[in-house]
């Protein structure tokens, strides 16, 4: 191996004892390698279970039979095994290095896939805005404040309102009111305490709807409680 192909034989601790040293100096001025033993380290851990047998010396006893000596019976089976576990040994190291390379690659597929997949289920609608003519008003009995925009539309007025100061828990309706007087629910909704647009729930209540009634034919939007008073009139 040369130093820069040592970097996953470092981090799994498979380097002689020389080895190692001389790659610790080339890692000292090397910030590529260091990069890549930074990134292999805390996949080391899951790689422990691969160890690899010490490959017994030459020579030694049930080692090979020395130079010039004929094998007997059982030095030649002996020296068939040690072949077979020096191959198995650097079977384990392809795999030991292969396996960190692996990691690498599915920890970063795994990192993307976080961040480019998309969450479960369509986008969240955007808030509701006010559009087309803006008409406010607040009343100064009751301190609730109302602005509608509305919207001609070939079957009515697109009417949407945003109110604040009005405190729960009631229930209230938007009225459309025509120049005759003709009036029209255009919607209904639940005020639930504190209420909306007051100390504890600070945000306007913002909605939508409409009614047959044409935009040029409208004089006024009521908000009122429902079977109670006026909280607010809006002249358009």
């Amino acid at each position: 191996m040369t130093a820069h192909t040592d970097v996953g034989a470092y981090s799994m601790g498979l380097l002689e004892e020389r080895d190692r040293r001389e790659f610790e100096d080339h890692l000292a001025g090397c910030p590529a390698c260091a990069a890549e033993v930074a990134e292999l380290s805390p996949m080391a851990a899951l790689l422990r279970g691969v160890e690899l047998r010490e490959v017994e010396p030459a020579g030694a006893a049930g080692g090979e039979p020395a130079a010039g000596r004929e094998p007997e019976g059982g030095d030649v089976t002996e020296l068939l095994s040690r072949r077979a576990r020096q191959q198995r040994q650097r079977r384990r190291w392809q795999v030991a290095l292969g396996a960190a390379a692996g990691i690498v690659l599915i920890g970063g597929g795994i990192g993307l896939g976080i961040v480019a997949a998309p969450q479960d289920g369509p986008p969240p609608a955007p808030p509701l805005a006010l559009s087309g003519q803006l008409h406010s008003a607040t009343d100064p009995g009751t301190g609730v404040a109302g602005t509608v925009g509305l919207v001609a539309k070939a079957w009515g007025t697109q009417v949407t309102l945003d109110l604040s100061k009005v405190h729960g828990p009631a229930e209230c309706e938007l009225v459309a009111v025509s120049r005759t007087g003709e009036r029209r629910v255009v919607m209904g909704w639940l005020v639930t305490a504190p209420g909306d647009g007051v100390s504890g729930h600070p945000a306007h209540l913002v909605i939508r709807g409409g009614t047959s009634i044409p935009r040029n034919d409208l004089s006024r939007v009521d908000v009122d409680v429902v079977n109670g008073r006026t909280l607010v009139s809006i002249p358009v």
